[in-house]
């Protein structure tokens, strides 16, 4: 008997025993509508510029999506917003003014269309902006010649195509995460090959491609005919382009190579105009073969990446290029 009672205590022990392991866990407690109020407006993120969370998207770069939005093309919650922001006529003269610089930021920031991007809903081109945002991705292409550097979907040979591959792996790579919308951080003309950026971060777009950051850019072009003194000094001289005179940083002819049967000019600039450095060659009467970008600030093109491909950026190149996070 004491055998048979000490086993029906045993077995009731293990029934207790399983019905702790198999609790229901307590649902979390609803707060109350003062206890969300109080926590939105202090610790909710304030509502920001719409064209920078449109760049932190991916959509593009902080001045494209401003355009974007001019163009009419975006909407927050059902309305098309067409002013991202006030944009004074002599702004740039007025803010040199110590005195009425801050007057004109106040007023800029004042009528600048802000958005919640947790709540508002925003479609850029008909495609709904999604709430959880891809990651950020940085990578260099060594560009091949003819291809545009545009995303356009009618450009046929666009630098985007270049990424099929990796846009068709990322799901594999980044499972759960919306595919990012990549573009270029400035351009290369169709003929120039060597080095661009392509990223899906607005904001570092915009702060690479500022004319404030200071940016040198290296290429190398060679040369059909002979490269003498004069061309170099001339070279050195600058040209007009756009009403603005444009003087190279440095400019030096290579040493010539037994493979290499035309002559090359090494040629760093750092404002980085439209057709900058064709320009300075023609105005120096030289004929341009072919033009390659090979540094961007302190980073520079790998020896080993083909044309048409490309490699992703670690932090430290990411700091090469000037980049402050």
């Amino acid at each position: 008997m004491a055998n048979a009672s000490t086993g029906k205590k045993k077995k009731k022990g293990k029934e207790v025993a399983s019905k702790a392991a198999t609790v229901v866990p307590t649902p979390e407690p609803k707060h109350s509508k003062a206890a969300r109020r109080f926590y939105n407006e202090n610790f909710r993120d304030p509502p920001q510029r719409l064209s920078k969370v449109l760049a932190a998207a991916g959509v593009a770069s902080r001045r494209s999506s401003e355009e974007l939005i001019f163009q009419g093309r975006v909407t927050v919650n059902g309305s098309v917003c067409k002013t991202p922001q006030v944009k004074f006529r002599n702004a740039p003269i007025l803010q040199k003014c110590w005195v009425l610089k801050p007057i004109v930021d106040i007023y800029s920031a004042c009528w600048q269309t802000k958005v919640d991007p947790a709540r508002d809903v925003i479609y850029v081109n008909g495609n709904r902006l999604p709430k959880k945002l891809p990651t950020k991705v940085y990578l260099a292409l060594n560009k091949p010649k003819g291809y545009i550097c545009s995303s356009g979907e009618k450009e046929t040979k666009s630098v985007m195509s270049l990424f099929d591959d990796f846009i068709k792996s990322w799901d594999k790579r980044h499972p759960g995460q919306p595919k990012p919308r990549l573009f270029t951080v400035g351009r290369l003309d169709v003929a120039t090959t060597g080095l661009i950026i392509v990223t899906n971060d607005g904001e570092f777009t915009h702060q690479i491609s500022h004319p404030s950051s200071n940016l040198s850019k290296e290429y190398i072009a060679t040369i059909d005919g002979e490269v003498h003194k004069r061309h170099l000094i001339a070279i050195s001289e600058g040209t007009i382009i756009d009403g603005v005179h444009c003087t190279p940083d440095n400019v030096e002819l290579l040493p010539g190579q037994p493979d290499l049967s035309r002559p090359r000019l090494r040629i760093v600039v750092h404002e980085g105009r439209n057709h900058e450095v064709r320009e300075l060659v023609k105005n120096a009467g030289l004929q341009l073969r072919a033009l390659k970008r090979i540094r961007i600030g302190g980073f520079r093109l790998p020896a080993d990446l083909a044309l048409g491909k490309h490699v992703e950026l670690n932090q430290a190149n990411l700091k090469a290029l000037g980049w402050k996070s």
